[in-house]
């Protein structure tokens, strides 16, 4: 019991309970391992002994948790006895992030960390509804070989203006890690809290009118042109790399046109007000450009982001590290004209980011916040239903204990540079603000164990900066999700994803969920980016791609009976309620029942999988493969896999006849007012 008391003192779980009824011990070496990434020393049951008699004594002499929450306008949380507070009383300090001074009658005092939080984070004023796109997958006939962040502005004014659509929901826009082949993967970025330049649209940088000397500009632009056809005409897939090195070349002659007056102060007022956090980032991007982007693999001084040997290469590459100053800036000037146009186009709400559940190992953010993450661990998932052997994401965890005495600073940092220009924040597996699976290096993920987080903390954190921000926050809460925390969320206003395939009523029949029986506060959709797209599900062609890869884990006669069965419930369901109205086997129709279902749930926003308008029948990432199938590297494409141009996708008859089911605001309306027709209006 010393080793448990011990990980308990530090939110270590020694036992975890993937289903109810189960309980599965931790093996003790992976407690052993997890603790020592926190900084405690459990290797031998004396030195256990000792860090549990050092913690007792820590937590006997603490006259304050490192962490205090006030909710709202109230009192705040009630102090222990005989403490009084220095300065401000609790109840008269505003919102925000406050260092709390006490005294003790004894004559002792201490110092905590008070967030004070608004109650909850802004709703959708009204319902809505919107796209959900991989902004990579959207190339238009101006695009550089991938889909742009002037895509994205085209795609949200559009879809504003034409559809009375609220929202579009992208990937994370995260900066990857550079150099060839670069991960696909959106979600295991180089840092979280700056965008990657390789969605900046070239032509809507202002100096590219200015710019002299033009051939490097034009030979950027053929090398992007071929790119474009590439992928349009020849049906190859999206080269991330290619297009950054053409668009790398481009902008290497854009950053030699002065910027004018105006540009300046805008330039010199993005870096004063990003401070030392991009500081780091750019430095970092220089040091990769000369070293290679594995930092554990540089030299020794330039490991360190805090030691003179990096203070030296930093003057040293002044000028690479305001280049890429520079790309932060531009790619924050056109995601603000992306929320922009999404706003002045009607938007309720304008664009959805996604935040990945964390960075890479080797990237700028685990290099300059190297003191934040636990060494030698990576999370990840338990084994379940779906993966015996658990899985392992490659991710460093954030060390709770850092966090908080840090104020919470390394995440309150994160949220402000990701609402900057949000209407909306979806988090990716957001049960990770409560517990994350710790796998510890070299270990299967089995041998893993959860790890708890201050979540009213974290809540609270997320509360008060999307409050500022007056951004919605939508959670991914798919999977194992501890009892609790759908209802701690929902408490907080945060909105859930429901998906359709998944909303069966698992506690009574097993039947399809009724509509009228879905929570309010979520996104409502038929997919997403990991699941197949409604089409392939409806024609069980996801089945048989996963046959083809040799990722069934039954005969495929049996997973066959099985999709059809399942897909074959649903029709009939959505048949019963009058939903399916036309011929049943039109595959249109059905994919139309699918999203009427949806418009009759009382959702608060209902998302429209982009590829699903036109018929896309490929997934855009195969959990489970890595080079076997191409993940992250393919264009919206129509039935018969033909890319589609975002010229193409607005003018699909197959796209207009699904939207027209949707309710339009009325001409003229504010964003977010509540349609004339009502809720249900087109259903």
């Amino acid at each position: 019991m010393t080793l448990a008391g011990l990980a308990a003192h530090h939110g270590v779980a020694t036992s975890y309970s993937p289903s109810a009824g189960v309980t599965v011990d931790v093996p003790d070496a992976t407690v052993v391992a997890v603790l020592a990434a926190l900084g405690v020393d459990a290797s031998t049951p004396d030195e256990v002994r000792r860090a549990l008699a050092a913690a007792e004594a820590a937590e006997a002499d603490r006259l304050l948790p490192p962490t205090l929450v006030r909710w709202g306008e109230g009192p705040g949380p009630a102090l222990p006895d005989g403490l009084t507070v220095i300065g401000t009383p609790l109840d008269q300090l505003p919102l925000g992030v406050h260092q709390l001074e006490v005294r003790h009658q004894d004559g002792r005092s201490a110092s905590t960390t008070l967030v004070v939080a608004p109650e909850g984070v802004p709703q959708p004023p009204g319902r809505t509804h919107g796209f959900l796109v991989q902004l990579y997958s959207l190339l238009s006939a101006r695009s550089w070989g991938m889909g742009d962040l002037g895509d994205l502005a085209e795609l949200a004014s559009w879809s504003g203006r034409t559809l009375g659509s609220g929202f579009v929901q992208v990937n994370p826009l995260h900066a990857a890690v550079p150099g060839a082949p670069t991960d696909p993967s959106p979600y295991r970025p180089s840092s979280r809290r700056f965008p990657d330049p390789v969605h900046l649209r070239i032509e809507d940088i202002p100096e590219y009118a200015y710019a002299t000397g033009r051939e490097g500009l034009d030979e950027a632009a053929v090398r992007a042109s071929a790119l474009r056809q590439s992928v349009l005409a020849k049906g190859e897939l999206i080269d991330r790399d290619a297009v950054w090195e053409a668009k790398r070349e481009a902008l290497e002659v854009l950053y030699r046109v002065p910027l004018a007056p105006g540009r300046r102060a805008a330039y010199c007022d993005f870096l004063a007000g990003q401070g030392q956090a991009l500081e780091d980032h750019a430095t970092w991007c220089a040091l990769a450009e000369r070293y290679g982007p594995a930092w554990r693999r540089w030299p020794q001084g330039l490991r360190d982001p805090k030691s003179a040997e990096t203070a030296r290469a930093r003057r040293e590459l002044i000028d690479r590290v305001d280049f890429h100053c520079w790309l932060a800036w531009l790619t924050d000037t056109q995601l603000a004209a992306a929320q922009r146009a999404a706003r002045e186009a009607g938007m309720a709400v304008g664009l959805v980011h996604d935040l990945a559940v964390g960075a890479h190992p080797e990237g700028a953010d685990a290099w300059a916040q190297q003191d934040a993450f636990a060494p030698g661990m990576s999370i990840g998932a338990p084994p379940d239903a779906f993966n015996a052997r658990g899985q392992d994401w490659g991710l460093p965890p954030w060390r709770p204990d850092v966090l908080a005495a840090s104020g919470y600073a390394p995440y309150r940092g994160l949220l402000q540079g990701l609402l900057r220009h949000a209407g909306a924040l979806r988090i990716d597996h957001v049960m990770g603000l409560f517990r994350l699976w710790w796998v510890p290096e070299g270990h299967p993920p089995t041998d893993g164990t959860y790890v708890h987080y201050d979540a009213q903390a974290m809540l609270a954190v997320l509360a008060l900066e999307a409050h500022r921000a007056g951004a919605v926050v939508i959670g991914e809460d798919l999977g194992t999700v501890e009892p609790g925390v759908r209802e701690a969320l929902a408490e907080r206003g945060v909105l859930g994803t429901s998906v359709l395939w998944f909303e069966r009523d698992w506690a009574g029949s097993g039947r399809p969920l009724p509509p009228e029986d879905w929570r309010p506060g979520c996104v409502a959709t038929a997919t997403t980016h990991d699941l197949p797209s409604t089409a392939a599900r409806l024609t069980g062609e996801h089945v048989e791609l996963r046959h083809r890869l040799g990722l069934l884990t039954s005969p495929l006669d049996q997973e066959r009976n099985a999709a059809g069965t399942e897909v074959g419930e649903w029709l009939g369901y959505l048949e019963r309620l009058g939903l399916l109205p036309d011929a049943p086997g039109d595959e249109e129709a059905e994919i139309r029942a699918v999203y009427r279902f949806l418009l009759r749930t009382p959702a608060r926003m209902v998302g429209v999988w982009l590829p699903d308008a036109v018929g896309d029948r490929r997934p855009q990432n195969l959990p489970g493969t890595w080079d076997q199938y191409p993940n992250w590297r393919l264009p919206v494409a129509g039935p018969d896999g033909q890319p589609l141009t975002l010229e193409q996708i607005v003018g699909s008859p197959r796209l207009h006849a699904l939207m027209r089911i949707f309710p339009r605001p009325e001409r003229g309306a504010p964003p977010g007012a509540e349609p004339g027709a009502g809720a249900g209006a087109g259903v």
